[in-house]
């Protein structure tokens, strides 16, 4: 049995220096043939967790992925039938662990796709609006957040670090001043590797250090 109330996933990767959104092509009414965000109604025997997991998977392939709540939306006019309350969730995927696992599984999606987070189409219900307000908490919390670092691999370096966060501010930062100020915050570690398998000179490799990272913020 359905609830009366749907849960919605803003799913978000770093793929080509673009960071990128999930959506899926709607397969049923209301909104057929349009994009939307991963979501469907909560069954009434579920947890709220439990239904954003399953949902999740059910529209995406993926498992265990990184979730927290955003907001809720209950606007009079957001659904065609009426008042329908969503709770809308954001997630942060590694590209390179979800590439070949996008398929949706349902009936009433037609297929997945990410979507440049400039490039978005207008979407279904108020998804444009949940969007918006995923960018602004991304941005707002940019600067004492893991966020950058659940996009990218568990190694990494400056160059991929500053690409993320201009792609999330919307703007060019300054290479030193950039590097500079990650030194300083001092929970990067440096590491004794570089880049593999490019044709240009070879970058040196970083990772976060949580435990630094946990020490300056809390």
């Amino acid at each position: 049995m359905l609830s009366f109330f749907t849960v919605d996933c803003l799913i978000f990767t770093f793929h080509e220096g673009k960071l990128k959104v999930l959506l899926n092509e709607r397969n049923e009414y209301p909104y057929r043939d349009w994009w939307a965000m991963p979501g469907y109604f909560v069954d009434k025997q579920e947890e709220m967790e439990q239904a954003v997991n399953r949902i999740a998977y059910e529209h995406t392939g993926l498992k265990n992925i990184y979730l927290e709540q955003l907001a809720a939306m209950a606007g009079l006019k957001r659904h065609p039938e009426g008042r329908i309350l969503t709770v809308a969730y954001m997630a942060l995927v590694r590209y390179d662990d979800v590439k070949n696992k996008v398929k949706p599984v349902t009936n009433y999606m037609r297929q997945a796709k990410w979507f440049d987070v400039n490039e978005v189409p207008e979407l279904a219900f108020d998804h444009n609006d949940i969007l918006k307000l995923g960018l602004k908490k991304l941005k707002r919390n940019l600067n004492y957040s893991t966020a950058p670092f659940e996009l990218l691999p568990e190694k990494f370096t400056l160059t991929q670090l500053q690409q993320i966060y201009e792609a999330i501010l919307g703007e060019t930062l300054d290479k030193r001043n950039f590097r500079k100020r990650m030194s300083n915050l001092g929970y990067l570690k440096e590491l004794d590797e570089y880049q593999t398998g490019v044709s240009y000179r070879a970058a040196r490799l970083y990772k976060l250090d949580k435990r630094k990272f946990l020490k300056l913020f809390t």
